[in-house]
Protein backbone atom coordinates (compact mmCIF):
# COMPACT_ATOMS: atom_id res chain seq x y z
CA UNK A 1 0.00 0.00 0.00
CA UNK A 2 1.46 3.36 -1.00
CA UNK A 3 0.31 6.74 0.24
CA UNK A 4 0.99 9.99 -1.59
CA UNK A 5 1.61 12.03 1.55
CA UNK A 6 2.36 10.96 5.11
CA UNK A 7 -0.12 12.12 7.73
CA UNK A 8 0.52 11.11 11.32
CA UNK A 9 -1.11 12.10 14.57
CA UNK A 10 -0.40 12.26 18.26
CA UNK A 11 -3.59 11.78 20.25
CA UNK A 12 -3.10 12.04 24.02
CA UNK A 13 -5.89 11.86 26.59
CA UNK A 14 -6.02 14.96 28.82
CA UNK A 15 -6.30 13.03 32.05
CA UNK A 16 -2.87 13.98 33.37
CA UNK A 17 0.49 15.39 32.34
CA UNK A 18 2.40 14.33 29.23
CA UNK A 19 4.64 11.52 30.42
CA UNK A 20 7.90 10.20 29.05
CA UNK A 21 6.31 7.34 27.09
CA UNK A 22 3.79 9.65 25.45
CA UNK A 23 6.49 12.18 24.62
CA UNK A 24 8.57 9.52 22.88
CA UNK A 25 5.52 8.42 20.86
CA UNK A 26 4.91 12.04 19.86
CA UNK A 27 8.58 12.42 18.93
CA UNK A 28 8.65 9.31 16.75
CA UNK A 29 5.52 10.47 14.92
CA UNK A 30 6.95 13.97 14.52
CA UNK A 31 10.31 12.77 13.22
CA UNK A 32 8.74 10.31 10.79
CA UNK A 33 6.47 13.06 9.49
CA UNK A 34 9.24 15.61 9.12
CA UNK A 35 11.48 13.05 7.43
CA UNK A 36 8.77 12.44 4.81
CA UNK A 37 7.65 16.08 4.61
CA UNK A 38 4.19 15.12 5.75
CA UNK A 39 1.58 16.57 8.12
CA UNK A 40 1.65 16.10 11.89
CA UNK A 41 -1.78 16.32 13.52
CA UNK A 42 -2.43 16.90 17.22
CA UNK A 43 -5.72 15.55 18.54
CA UNK A 44 -6.85 15.67 22.17
CA UNK A 45 -8.88 12.56 22.97
CA UNK A 46 -11.15 13.99 25.65
CA UNK A 47 -14.25 11.84 25.35
CA UNK A 48 -13.67 10.57 28.89
CA UNK A 49 -15.48 13.58 30.30
CA UNK A 50 -15.17 12.45 33.90
CA UNK A 51 -11.36 12.45 33.85
CA UNK A 52 -10.44 14.99 31.15
CA UNK A 53 -9.45 18.46 32.36
CA UNK A 54 -8.47 21.76 30.76
CA UNK A 55 -5.43 21.84 33.05
CA UNK A 56 -4.18 18.56 31.62
CA UNK A 57 -4.81 19.77 28.07
CA UNK A 58 -2.78 22.90 28.72
CA UNK A 59 0.00 20.86 30.33
CA UNK A 60 0.19 18.60 27.27
CA UNK A 61 0.32 21.55 24.87
CA UNK A 62 2.98 23.26 27.00
CA UNK A 63 5.10 20.09 27.07
CA UNK A 64 4.85 19.63 23.30
CA UNK A 65 5.82 23.26 22.77
CA UNK A 66 8.73 23.03 25.20
CA UNK A 67 10.05 19.94 23.42
CA UNK A 68 9.82 21.72 20.07
CA UNK A 69 7.31 19.25 18.61
CA UNK A 70 5.23 21.72 16.63
CA UNK A 71 2.04 20.42 15.03
CA UNK A 72 0.71 21.29 11.58
CA UNK A 73 -2.99 20.79 12.32
CA UNK A 74 -5.02 20.98 15.49
CA UNK A 75 -5.33 20.64 18.29
CA UNK A 76 -8.59 18.92 17.44
CA UNK A 77 -10.79 17.90 20.36
CA UNK A 78 -12.46 14.53 20.13
CA UNK A 79 -15.36 15.55 22.38
CA UNK A 80 -16.33 18.19 19.80
CA UNK A 81 -16.75 15.40 17.24
CA UNK A 82 -19.18 13.25 19.23
CA UNK A 83 -22.06 13.92 16.84
CA UNK A 84 -19.91 12.61 13.97
CA UNK A 85 -19.14 9.47 15.98
CA UNK A 86 -22.85 8.95 16.68
CA UNK A 87 -23.68 9.20 12.99
CA UNK A 88 -21.08 6.52 12.26
CA UNK A 89 -22.44 4.31 15.06
CA UNK A 90 -25.91 4.60 13.56
CA UNK A 91 -24.52 3.72 10.14
CA UNK A 92 -23.16 0.44 11.51
CA UNK A 93 -26.44 -0.29 13.31
CA UNK A 94 -28.42 0.33 10.14
CA UNK A 95 -26.12 -2.00 8.19
CA UNK A 96 -26.37 -4.75 10.81
CA UNK A 97 -22.72 -4.34 11.77
CA UNK A 98 -23.48 -3.16 15.32
CA UNK A 99 -26.26 -3.79 17.81
CA UNK A 100 -27.75 -2.59 21.08
CA UNK A 101 -26.90 -4.50 24.24
CA UNK A 102 -28.79 -4.27 27.53
CA UNK A 103 -26.67 -6.61 29.63
CA UNK A 104 -26.06 -5.01 33.01
CA UNK A 105 -22.61 -4.62 34.59
CA UNK A 106 -23.60 -7.26 37.14
CA UNK A 107 -24.62 -9.71 34.42
CA UNK A 108 -21.40 -9.07 32.51
CA UNK A 109 -19.32 -9.67 35.63
CA UNK A 110 -21.15 -12.95 36.24
CA UNK A 111 -20.48 -14.01 32.63
CA UNK A 112 -16.81 -13.10 33.03
CA UNK A 113 -16.40 -15.13 36.19
CA UNK A 114 -18.18 -18.12 34.66
CA UNK A 115 -15.96 -18.03 31.57
CA UNK A 116 -12.82 -17.89 33.68
CA UNK A 117 -14.05 -20.74 35.87
CA UNK A 118 -14.62 -22.85 32.74
CA UNK A 119 -11.21 -22.00 31.33
CA UNK A 120 -12.59 -19.80 28.56
CA UNK A 121 -11.52 -16.32 27.51
CA UNK A 122 -13.79 -13.84 29.35
CA UNK A 123 -15.18 -12.23 26.17
CA UNK A 124 -18.76 -11.11 25.70
CA UNK A 125 -20.91 -14.16 24.96
CA UNK A 126 -23.19 -12.49 22.40
CA UNK A 127 -26.38 -12.57 24.49
CA UNK A 128 -27.83 -9.52 22.70
CA UNK A 129 -26.10 -10.09 19.35
CA UNK A 130 -29.16 -11.35 17.44
CA UNK A 131 -32.02 -9.94 19.52
CA UNK A 132 -32.62 -6.88 17.31
CA UNK A 133 -32.93 -4.56 20.30
CA UNK A 134 -33.63 -0.83 20.07
CA UNK A 135 -32.04 1.94 22.11
CA UNK A 136 -33.24 1.98 25.71
CA UNK A 137 -32.12 3.53 29.01
CA UNK A 138 -28.75 2.06 29.94
CA UNK A 139 -28.19 0.31 26.62
CA UNK A 140 -24.82 0.36 24.88
CA UNK A 141 -23.85 -0.31 21.28
CA UNK A 142 -21.58 -3.24 20.45
CA UNK A 143 -19.64 -3.85 17.26
CA UNK A 144 -20.42 -7.16 15.55
CA UNK A 145 -16.96 -8.70 15.20
CA UNK A 146 -16.45 -11.53 12.70
CA UNK A 147 -16.45 -14.90 14.42
CA UNK A 148 -14.30 -16.82 11.95
CA UNK A 149 -11.08 -16.22 10.04
CA UNK A 150 -7.94 -14.27 10.89
CA UNK A 151 -7.01 -10.62 11.14
CA UNK A 152 -3.45 -9.80 10.12
CA UNK A 153 -1.76 -6.70 11.49
CA UNK A 154 1.09 -5.73 9.17
CA UNK A 155 3.17 -3.89 11.69
CA UNK A 156 5.95 -1.62 10.42
CA UNK A 157 8.07 -2.34 13.50
CA UNK A 158 7.09 -5.78 14.75
CA UNK A 159 6.29 -7.43 11.44
CA UNK A 160 3.08 -9.37 10.74
CA UNK A 161 0.96 -10.28 13.77
CA UNK A 162 -1.96 -12.72 13.38
CA UNK A 163 -5.15 -12.71 15.45
CA UNK A 164 -7.82 -15.38 15.41
CA UNK A 165 -11.17 -13.65 14.99
CA UNK A 166 -12.75 -16.10 17.41
CA UNK A 167 -10.71 -14.40 20.12
CA UNK A 168 -11.99 -10.92 19.29
CA UNK A 169 -14.77 -9.45 21.39
CA UNK A 170 -17.97 -7.71 20.35
CA UNK A 171 -16.55 -4.55 21.84
CA UNK A 172 -18.67 -1.65 23.02
CA UNK A 173 -18.39 1.28 20.59
CA UNK A 174 -20.88 3.64 22.26
CA UNK A 175 -21.43 3.86 25.99
CA UNK A 176 -24.77 4.32 27.71
CA UNK A 177 -24.05 8.07 28.06
CA UNK A 178 -23.91 8.40 24.27
CA UNK A 179 -20.15 8.91 24.11
CA UNK A 180 -17.99 6.70 21.89
CA UNK A 181 -15.38 4.37 23.30
CA UNK A 182 -11.71 4.79 22.45
CA UNK A 183 -11.50 2.03 19.85
CA UNK A 184 -14.37 3.44 17.82
CA UNK A 185 -13.68 7.17 18.10
CA UNK A 186 -10.04 6.76 17.18
CA UNK A 187 -10.91 4.89 14.00
CA UNK A 188 -13.51 7.44 12.89
CA UNK A 189 -11.20 10.35 13.61
CA UNK A 190 -8.13 8.80 12.00
CA UNK A 191 -10.16 7.87 8.92
CA UNK A 192 -11.75 11.29 8.53
CA UNK A 193 -8.50 13.11 9.16
CA UNK A 194 -6.74 11.03 6.52
CA UNK A 195 -4.15 9.56 8.88
CA UNK A 196 -1.85 7.31 6.87
CA UNK A 197 0.43 6.02 9.62
CA UNK A 198 -0.51 5.21 13.21
CA UNK A 199 2.67 5.09 15.32
CA UNK A 200 1.94 4.33 18.96
CA UNK A 201 2.95 2.28 21.98
CA UNK A 202 2.73 -1.48 21.78
CA UNK A 203 0.20 -1.54 24.61
CA UNK A 204 -2.23 -0.86 21.74
CA UNK A 205 -1.31 -3.97 19.73
CA UNK A 206 -4.36 -5.91 20.95
CA UNK A 207 -6.63 -3.00 20.00
CA UNK A 208 -5.38 -2.99 16.43
CA UNK A 209 -7.26 -6.04 15.01
CA UNK A 210 -10.51 -4.66 16.44
CA UNK A 211 -9.81 -1.29 14.88
CA UNK A 212 -8.94 -2.85 11.53
CA UNK A 213 -12.33 -4.57 11.52
CA UNK A 214 -14.05 -1.26 12.28
CA UNK A 215 -12.19 0.45 9.41
CA UNK A 216 -13.41 -2.30 7.10
CA UNK A 217 -16.98 -2.11 8.42
CA UNK A 218 -17.05 1.65 7.82
CA UNK A 219 -15.62 1.20 4.32
CA UNK A 220 -12.51 3.25 5.15
CA UNK A 221 -8.92 2.68 4.07
CA UNK A 222 -6.83 1.18 6.86
CA UNK A 223 -3.68 3.10 7.81
CA UNK A 224 -0.29 1.52 8.31
CA UNK A 225 0.52 0.66 11.93
CA UNK A 226 3.80 0.77 13.82
CA UNK A 227 3.86 -0.25 17.48
CA UNK A 228 6.77 1.05 19.53
CA UNK A 229 7.99 -1.18 22.41
CA UNK A 230 7.35 0.14 25.89
CA UNK A 231 9.85 1.84 28.17
CA UNK A 232 11.00 -0.04 31.26
CA UNK A 233 12.64 1.12 34.45
CA UNK A 234 16.06 -0.15 35.51
CA UNK A 235 14.34 -3.06 37.28
CA UNK A 236 12.76 -4.08 33.94
CA UNK A 237 9.28 -3.20 35.21
CA UNK A 238 7.13 -0.80 33.24
CA UNK A 239 8.28 2.80 33.74
CA UNK A 240 6.34 4.43 36.55
CA UNK A 241 6.65 7.13 39.21
CA UNK A 242 8.72 4.87 41.43
CA UNK A 243 11.50 5.06 38.83
CA UNK A 244 11.60 8.85 39.16
CA UNK A 245 9.88 11.66 37.31
CA UNK A 246 7.70 10.56 34.41
CA UNK A 247 6.14 13.95 33.55
CA UNK A 248 7.90 15.88 30.81
CA UNK A 249 7.47 19.22 32.53
CA UNK A 250 8.96 17.81 35.74
CA UNK A 251 12.21 17.55 33.79
CA UNK A 252 11.96 21.21 32.86
CA UNK A 253 11.55 22.06 36.55
CA UNK A 254 14.57 19.90 37.42
CA UNK A 255 16.71 21.89 35.01
CA UNK A 256 16.90 19.70 31.92
CA UNK A 257 17.19 21.24 28.48
CA UNK A 258 14.49 20.24 25.98
CA UNK A 259 17.07 19.32 23.34
CA UNK A 260 18.74 16.93 25.79
CA UNK A 261 15.45 15.23 26.67
CA UNK A 262 14.48 14.93 23.00
CA UNK A 263 17.91 13.48 22.19
CA UNK A 264 17.54 11.00 25.02
CA UNK A 265 14.00 9.98 24.04
CA UNK A 266 14.92 9.32 20.42
CA UNK A 267 17.58 6.87 21.57
CA UNK A 268 15.05 4.93 23.65
CA UNK A 269 14.37 2.26 21.09
CA UNK A 270 15.97 3.83 18.01
CA UNK A 271 19.59 3.89 16.98
CA UNK A 272 21.84 5.11 14.19
CA UNK A 273 25.13 3.30 14.52
CA UNK A 274 26.88 4.17 17.78
CA UNK A 275 26.02 7.87 17.62
CA UNK A 276 24.63 9.25 20.88
CA UNK A 277 24.25 12.99 20.34
CA UNK A 278 22.05 14.25 17.51
CA UNK A 279 21.08 17.70 16.34
CA UNK A 280 17.39 17.88 15.49
CA UNK A 281 18.21 18.11 11.77
CA UNK A 282 20.20 14.87 12.03
CA UNK A 283 17.33 13.09 13.78
CA UNK A 284 14.93 14.12 11.04
CA UNK A 285 17.34 13.06 8.31
CA UNK A 286 18.22 9.69 9.80
CA UNK A 287 15.03 8.56 11.56
CA UNK A 288 13.25 5.48 10.23
CA UNK A 289 10.83 2.96 11.68
CA UNK A 290 13.02 0.15 10.37
CA UNK A 291 15.68 1.19 12.89
CA UNK A 292 13.28 1.09 15.85
CA UNK A 293 14.01 -1.95 18.00
CA UNK A 294 11.47 -4.68 18.70
CA UNK A 295 12.35 -5.08 22.37
CA UNK A 296 11.60 -2.74 25.26
CA UNK A 297 13.92 0.17 26.02
CA UNK A 298 15.32 0.74 29.51
CA UNK A 299 15.19 4.24 30.98
CA UNK A 300 18.57 5.25 32.39
CA UNK A 301 18.47 8.53 34.40
CA UNK A 302 22.27 8.70 34.53
CA UNK A 303 22.50 8.64 30.74
CA UNK A 304 19.96 11.45 30.51
CA UNK A 305 21.93 13.45 33.07
CA UNK A 306 25.13 12.95 31.06
CA UNK A 307 23.41 14.09 27.88
CA UNK A 308 22.04 17.14 29.63
CA UNK A 309 25.52 18.09 30.76
CA UNK A 310 26.81 17.79 27.19
CA UNK A 311 24.06 20.12 25.97
CA UNK A 312 24.68 22.64 28.75
CA UNK A 313 28.36 22.80 27.78
CA UNK A 314 27.57 23.27 24.09
CA UNK A 315 24.51 25.55 24.37
CA UNK A 316 24.82 29.03 22.82
CA UNK A 317 25.84 31.42 25.62
CA UNK A 318 22.98 33.92 25.36
CA UNK A 319 20.40 31.15 25.08
CA UNK A 320 21.82 29.32 28.10
CA UNK A 321 21.67 32.50 30.17
CA UNK A 322 18.07 32.98 29.06
CA UNK A 323 16.96 29.53 30.27
CA UNK A 324 18.88 29.78 33.56
CA UNK A 325 17.45 33.19 34.51
CA UNK A 326 14.06 31.82 35.66
CA UNK A 327 15.83 29.60 38.19
CA UNK A 328 17.64 32.63 39.63
CA UNK A 329 14.47 34.71 39.51
CA UNK A 330 12.78 32.16 41.76
CA UNK A 331 15.50 32.89 44.32
CA UNK A 332 14.65 36.60 44.22
CA UNK A 333 17.94 37.78 42.74
CA UNK A 334 18.34 41.10 40.90
CA UNK A 335 18.87 40.15 37.26
CA UNK A 336 18.60 43.61 35.73
CA UNK A 337 22.20 43.37 34.51
CA UNK A 338 21.78 40.65 31.89
CA UNK A 339 25.38 40.97 30.71
CA UNK A 340 26.61 40.15 34.21
CA UNK A 341 24.27 37.15 34.38
CA UNK A 342 25.56 35.91 31.02
CA UNK A 343 29.17 36.12 32.27
CA UNK A 344 28.22 34.15 35.37
CA UNK A 345 26.62 31.43 33.24
CA UNK A 346 29.72 31.23 31.08
CA UNK A 347 31.86 30.60 34.17
CA UNK A 348 29.55 27.87 35.49
CA UNK A 349 28.51 25.91 32.40
CA UNK A 350 31.28 23.29 32.44
CA UNK A 351 30.54 22.31 36.05
CA UNK A 352 26.77 21.74 36.04
CA UNK A 353 24.69 18.75 34.95
CA UNK A 354 21.37 20.59 35.24
CA UNK A 355 20.18 24.18 35.17
CA UNK A 356 19.21 23.82 38.83
CA UNK A 357 22.79 22.82 39.66
CA UNK A 358 24.06 25.73 37.61
CA UNK A 359 21.72 28.17 39.34
CA UNK A 360 22.65 26.84 42.79
CA UNK A 361 26.37 26.95 42.04
CA UNK A 362 26.13 30.52 40.77
CA UNK A 363 23.96 31.98 43.51
CA UNK A 364 27.01 33.64 45.05
CA UNK A 365 27.28 35.95 42.04
CA UNK A 366 23.99 37.63 42.96
CA UNK A 367 23.78 37.58 46.75
CA UNK A 368 24.39 40.93 48.39
CA UNK A 369 26.11 39.20 51.29
CA UNK A 370 28.34 36.15 50.97
CA UNK A 371 26.83 32.99 52.43
CA UNK A 372 29.90 31.39 54.00
CA UNK A 373 30.14 27.64 54.42
CA UNK A 374 31.03 27.25 58.14
CA UNK A 375 33.83 24.73 57.56
CA UNK A 376 35.31 26.73 54.71
CA UNK A 377 35.24 29.95 56.71
CA UNK A 378 36.75 28.27 59.77
CA UNK A 379 39.67 27.03 57.70
CA UNK A 380 40.40 29.94 55.38
CA UNK A 381 38.94 33.10 56.90
CA UNK A 382 41.57 33.26 59.64
CA UNK A 383 44.38 35.68 60.51
CA UNK A 384 46.79 33.27 58.79
CA UNK A 385 45.14 34.01 55.43
CA UNK A 386 43.94 37.51 56.25
CA UNK A 387 47.27 39.05 55.28
CA UNK A 388 47.06 37.56 51.78
CA UNK A 389 43.52 38.87 51.34
CA UNK A 390 44.51 42.34 52.59
CA UNK A 391 47.29 42.64 50.00
CA UNK A 392 44.99 41.44 47.19
CA UNK A 393 42.40 44.07 48.10
CA UNK A 394 45.05 46.80 48.23
CA UNK A 395 46.63 45.94 44.86
CA UNK A 396 43.59 44.99 42.75
CA UNK A 397 42.75 48.63 41.84
CA UNK A 398 46.14 48.98 40.15
CA UNK A 399 45.87 45.76 38.09
CA UNK A 400 45.70 46.94 34.46
CA UNK A 401 45.33 43.54 32.79
CA UNK A 402 42.10 42.57 34.58
CA UNK A 403 41.57 39.42 32.52
CA UNK A 404 41.75 35.73 33.34
CA UNK A 405 45.39 35.54 32.21
CA UNK A 406 46.27 38.85 33.78
CA UNK A 407 44.81 37.90 37.16
CA UNK A 408 46.49 34.51 37.11
CA UNK A 409 49.84 36.20 36.54
CA UNK A 410 49.06 38.74 39.30
CA UNK A 411 48.20 36.01 41.85
CA UNK A 412 51.24 33.89 40.95
CA UNK A 413 53.56 36.85 41.40
CA UNK A 414 51.88 37.68 44.71
CA UNK A 415 52.28 34.11 45.99
CA UNK A 416 55.96 34.13 45.08
CA UNK A 417 56.44 37.50 46.77
CA UNK A 418 54.74 36.31 49.96
CA UNK A 419 56.57 32.99 50.02
CA UNK A 420 53.49 30.81 49.82
CA UNK A 421 51.76 28.56 47.34
CA UNK A 422 49.27 29.99 44.86
CA UNK A 423 46.61 27.49 45.98
CA UNK A 424 46.50 28.95 49.51
CA UNK A 425 45.88 32.48 48.29
CA UNK A 426 43.41 31.17 45.73
CA UNK A 427 41.43 29.16 48.31
CA UNK A 428 41.25 32.04 50.76
CA UNK A 429 40.09 34.28 47.93
CA UNK A 430 37.55 31.68 46.80
CA UNK A 431 35.96 31.49 50.24
CA UNK A 432 35.99 35.28 50.60
CA UNK A 433 34.31 35.79 47.21
CA UNK A 434 31.97 32.79 46.97
CA UNK A 435 31.61 31.41 50.50
CA UNK A 436 32.70 27.97 49.34
CA UNK A 437 35.87 26.01 48.63
CA UNK A 438 34.56 24.86 45.24
CA UNK A 439 33.78 27.26 42.40
CA UNK A 440 34.82 28.08 38.86
CA UNK A 441 38.45 29.20 38.46
CA UNK A 442 39.13 32.02 40.91
CA UNK A 443 40.51 34.22 38.11
CA UNK A 444 37.25 33.70 36.13
CA UNK A 445 35.19 34.54 39.21
CA UNK A 446 37.18 37.73 39.81
CA UNK A 447 36.74 38.86 36.19
CA UNK A 448 32.99 38.33 36.31
CA UNK A 449 32.51 39.94 39.73
CA UNK A 450 34.57 42.95 38.69
CA UNK A 451 37.04 44.95 40.77
CA UNK A 452 34.46 46.70 42.97
CA UNK A 453 32.65 43.53 44.03
CA UNK A 454 35.94 41.70 44.62
CA UNK A 455 37.27 44.46 46.86
CA UNK A 456 33.98 44.78 48.74
CA UNK A 457 33.76 41.04 49.40
CA UNK A 458 37.35 40.85 50.57
CA UNK A 459 36.63 43.75 52.97
CA UNK A 460 33.64 41.81 54.35
CA UNK A 461 35.80 38.70 54.82
CA UNK A 462 38.52 40.73 56.58
CA UNK A 463 35.89 42.26 58.86
CA UNK A 464 34.73 38.73 59.72
CA UNK A 465 38.33 37.71 60.50
CA UNK A 466 38.85 40.82 62.58
CA UNK A 467 35.69 40.07 64.52
CA UNK A 468 37.03 36.62 65.33
CA UNK A 469 35.09 34.70 62.64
Amino acid sequence: MTYKKVRTRFAPSPTGFLHIGGARTALFNWLYTRRHEGTFVLRIEDTDQARSTEESTRAILDAMTWLGLNWDEGPYFQAERVNIHRVMVQKLIDEGKAYYCICTPEELEAKRKKALAEGRKPKYDGTCRNRGLARSPGSVVRFRCPEVGMTIVRDLIKGNISFNNEELDDLIIERADGYPTYNFAVVVDDAQMGITHVIRGDDHVNNTPKQIRIYEALGCETPLFGHVPMILGSDKARLSKRHGATSVMAYQEMGYLPEALVNYLVRLGWSHGDQEIFAMEEMIREFSLEAVGKSAAVFNPEKLLWLNQQYIMSYPGERLAEVVLPFWEKRGFDLSNRGYAAKAVSDLRTRAKTLVELADAGAFFFREEVDYDPEAAAKFLTPEYGGHLQVVAERIPAVEDYTKDGLEAFLRALAEERGTKLKWIAQALRVALTGKTVSPGIDEVMVTLGKERVIERIRLALARIGAGG
